[in-house]
């Protein structure tokens, strides 16, 4: 739609107007310009209302304005330090448990990962009895979110995708029901669902635990997946490009010297960050943003009427030839700081921008390059299934079959 029709893209569905935005200033106006006039919208609750309820993702307003002042803490610079040796320690024992010459899928690998480190790191606690039910309710919930029957019809309908939302969100309020308990038992300093726990609203009363419950099935589920998405999509692309890999291990071995990295080693592993940036440009998390307007305005020099559905396509506008020389090609050398400096703003937001920007970006691309970094320390990871992919775009940017590599030790 993009290549047909330009930077502003209008047709009718049967909520309304839908506006698809291609040009970066356009997505701009809409996230920080005047980000007070676009919400997350109908359909967005619609989608991820049923697994992640009125938490930080979902909330509007005041709500969400307290719930972000809740949860901020947890994400200061101080503390995100010290989860950098949790996902370093973590990290470490998900690659002592591989075997030299082993086979698997590398999208398994990284989700149980994070999974563990985004528990570990926010909640405090260790969830290895719960982490196969945990990533089967997620996978079912993200599956059932692309049905078509679900988005169209209305929600008294009763249908098998909606069943499948219904049984994920019951899972993890058990899981996450359990972890408060073990909570209010033995308190944290630091952990979210401490933090929650004690937390008092304008009137001195404490949250519910229905909202207690939809702040951490939020942390638990977006603090997870996207990172996971990122690293499997990270190792597919190094696996097709050798010289890429070994500039990548000729700088851990120029800086780490053997050891494992630390934040203090981060400044130093430049490109690194930079592989890390490409594959999320040519490979988003989240794939599109959607907003609604509250009232009228003009985007693109198009009037854009109250109620209209606004797309924010990160796929579209990552691989747009005018903000990217050969935008197809994976070129972690690109990301200079003079190129960062020519890009217009929001020709590259795989974090989302504006007041609504991704809470934990810090976290994740910490999680991120320490992973990175401890991987291929030890490891190349051969290409086993096919090199040609197809994704899938539900609320996250998941690789339609497994992506299957053989892991081989450094």
């Amino acid at each position: 739609m993009a290549r047909e029709y330009g930077d502003v893209v209008h047709w009718e569905d049967p909520t309304g107007h839908v506006y698809q935005l291609n040009h970066p200033e356009d997505i701009e106006r809409v996230l920080v310009h005047n980000n007070q006039n676009y919400e997350k919208g109908d359909e967005f609750q619609k989608i991820l209302g049923p697994l992640t309820g009125n938490g930080i993702l979902n909330s509007e307003g005041e709500e969400w304005r307290r719930n972000r002042r809740l949860v901020q803490p947890s994400f200061h610079p101080e503390r995100i330090q010290v989860y950098s040796g949790m996902m370093t320690d973590l990290t470490g024992s998900m690659l002592d448990g591989w075997e030299d010459g082993e086979t698997f899928s590398i999208h398994e690998e990284m989700m149980e990962l994070t999974l563990r480190i985004v528990t570990k790191a926010l909640f405090g606690v260790d969830i290895d009895e719960y982490v196969d039910e945990v990533e089967t309710a997620i996978d079912g919930f993200l599956a059932a979110t692309s049905s078509l029957p679900n988005l169209l019809l209305p929600e008294d309908v009763p249908l098998p995708s909606r069943r499948r939302m219904t049984n994920a969100r019951e899972t993890l309020d058990r899981v996450v029901d359990d972890i408060v308990q073990q909570k209010k038992r033995n308190p944290g300093e630091h952990d979210v669902v401490s933090m929650l726990l004690a937390a008092r609203d304008d009137d001195g009363e404490p949250l519910s635990e229905k909202q207690i419950r939809d702040e951490a099935i939020t942390l638990l589920a977006a603090g997870h997946e996207t990172t996971a998405v990122s690293m499997t999509y990270t190792a597919f692309l190094l696996s097709q490009h050798p010289r890429v890999e070994r500039k990548l291990t000729a700088e851990l071995d120029e800086v780490l010297g053997g050891d494992r990295p630390t934040m203090a080693d981060l400044p130093e592993l430049t490109y690194t960050e930079q592989i890390v940036k490409e594959s999320m440009r040519l490979y988003p998390p989240v794939p599109q943003i959607v907003r609604e307007s509250v009232d009228a305005d003009v985007l693109g020099g198009y009037h854009i009427p109250p109620q209209s559905k606004i797309m924010l396509n990160q796929w579209v506008v990552h691989r747009d030839a005018r903000w990217y020389d050969d935008p197809l090609a994976f070129d972690p050398e690109r990301w200079t700081s003079g190129f960062e400096r020519s890009l217009p703003r929001l020709a590259y937001f795989p974090f989302a921008a504006g007041p609504r920007r991704c809470i934990g970006d810090r976290f994740a691309m910490l999680e991120a390059r320490l992973i990175l970094a401890m991987l291929y320390q030890n490891s190349h990871l051969e290409l086993v299934s096919d090199r040609n992919i197809e994704v899938v775009p539900t609320v996250t940017l998941r690789p339609k079959e497994d992506i299957i590599v053989t892991a081989h030790e450094r």
